[in-house]
């Protein structure tokens, strides 16, 4: 908070300035072989500074950030810098008035300060750890994975009144089995707010299963299969259509969301499952912050720029539908998007829940109702090959089997995928429950998570890989 509100008071030669201060918490730890190799507890801040210009040419803004210790004197430099990257900057296209105090309300716990990293977390973690590393030993098996609980705490200042404050709390267990000899690995992974809610027994029982499967190994063709989608694929690739859902982008014709008239493809039926997608801040289970934090225009992350305004920054969030009942119903809206299109503001939100029409039923049952298809339980190494179809190459890794007459009967070989999330919406013949879910492919900006599992028809697996 201190350091906000002195990055606020310190500027002198711009008209506006917004100041961001992250500060990070976070108690890690990481195991190999049956054994932790490594745990500690680590801190990390970060000041973000937007200074605000405006002449006879427009309106200009310049941002700088510094990550480290950050002191007086270094407060006072970054805001120096952030007005002279302001002063030759060229005019922004996305500029528009600052969010003012009068109209988005202060948090009230603006001045408290930011939670701190714990080893008790650690160590209550580590007892449950302690008992799946000895069921894997007697097995035969090998764990090897890591678990972190990180406390996110974001302050967001600004010279026009915003004092807006948030924390984010999530832990994350990434656990990877493998049998003694090495040939067969097999993923899984758990988020959660908290690191005791995450049991790693469970983990660990799921995936000696999958071991199990892997004793008889398939060898198959490349080709198109009915897959079975486990949540956490679901995630990676509803991800990837979150983060191409930029209304400008469509708008401009530079992705699969263009409309065939120059405009968006909004309110047009993208499948026949009834499927949702949407975002909501208060989501029980996957809150997050109900405020826009923009610290830049540009997000890395995008394949275009048009998705974040840092002269939104403030801008309350709301639960906001993308997908509704299989239609196309909002796309990510900055407020100079949304003035282009003369749709709704509706901006990123950190979370993302998939869901069908029922409660839906577990991936075990969709795989008893299976004649035959594929099991695929993690993807690797997603990357964009087209945006203007959204479509997307990547890889199996760590558990693909081959399901028949409802059962698992062997481990088939991994395979290169090439697919569009959005041609396989319409694709999707059943939908699973939704659950909380993590991607394999993600960082610390990915929003959080609810999948289903999903069975698709014709899922293209374009290549036999050689990953193993």
């Amino acid at each position: 908070m201190r350091l906000a509100e002195l990055a606020v008071e310190a500027g002198k030669d711009a008209d506006a300035y917004v100041a961001i201060v992250d500060e990070a918490a976070t108690a890690h730890a990481r195991w190999a072989g049956n054994a932790l190799t490594s745990s500690g507890l680590t801190a990390d801040t970060r000041l973000t500074v937007i200074a605000v210009t405006s002449d006879g040419r427009g309106t200009a803004a310049g941002v700088v950030s510094h990550r480290g210790a950050v002191e007086e004197d270094a407060v006072r430099a970054v805001v120096a810098a952030a007005e002279r990257a302001a002063r030759t900057a060229t005019p922004a296209a996305d500029a528009r008035p600052l969010l003012t105090g009068d109209a988005v309300p202060s948090s009230p716990d603006w001045a408290e300060p930011a939670p701190t990293a714990s080893a008790g977390v650690l160590a209550r973690f580590a007892g449950g750890l302690a008992g799946a590393f000895e069921r894997a030993r007697a097995e035969r098996r090998l764990l090897y994975g890591y678990a972190e609980q990180r406390q996110h705490t974001t302050w967001l200042a600004s010279s026009t009144g915003l004092r807006l404050r948030h924390v984010q709390t999530a832990s994350v267990v990434d656990l990877t089995a493998k049998s003694e000899d090495g040939v067969a690995s097999t993923w899984s992974g758990a988020e959660a707010a908290d690191l005791g809610e995450i049991d790693p027994l469970p983990l660990y029982a799921e995936l000696g299963e999958r071991l199990g499967w892997g004793r008889r190994r398939v060898a198959l063709p490349a080709g198109r299969y009915e897959v079975l989608l486990s949540p956490s694929c679901v995630a990676d690739l509803m991800l990837r259509l979150y983060r191409a859902a930029g209304a400008k982008d469509a708008a401009d014709a530079r992705t699969v969301f263009r409309g065939p008239d120059g405009g968006t493809r909004i309110g047009e039926r993208l499948t026949g499952a009834p499927l949702t997608l949407r975002s909501d801040p208060r989501e029980p289970g996957l809150r997050c912050a109900p405020f826009v934090a923009a610290r830049g225009s540009a997000d890395v992350a995008q394949v275009f720029a048009d998705t974040v305004s840092v002269f939104d920054n403030g801008l309350p969030l709301r639960p906001t539908e993308w997908i509704r009942d299989g239609v196309l119903a909002g796309l990510v809206q900055t407020r100079h998007s949304a003035e282009l299109t003369g749709l709704p503001v509706t901006p990123q939100v950190g979370n993302l829940v998939l869901e069908g029409a029922g409660e839906g039923r577990p991936l075990a049952d969709l795989v008893a109702t299976t004649r035959r298809g594929l099991l695929v339980t993690s993807l690797w190494y997603v990357r964009d090959v087209d945006p203007r179809t959204l479509l997307l190459t990547g890889l199996t890794r760590d558990g693909v089997y081959l399901v028949e007459n409802g059962e698992v009967v062997g481990e088939a070989n991994n395979f290169r995928f090439n697919e569009s999330p959005v041609d396989l919406l319409g694709r999707v013949t059943e939908i699973g429950r939704t659950e909380r879910a993590l991607p394999r492919e993600r960082d610390d900006s990915t929003p959080r998570t609810a999948m289903p599992a999903l069975r698709v028809d014709g899922y293209t697996m374009s290549a036999v890989s050689e990953a193993t």
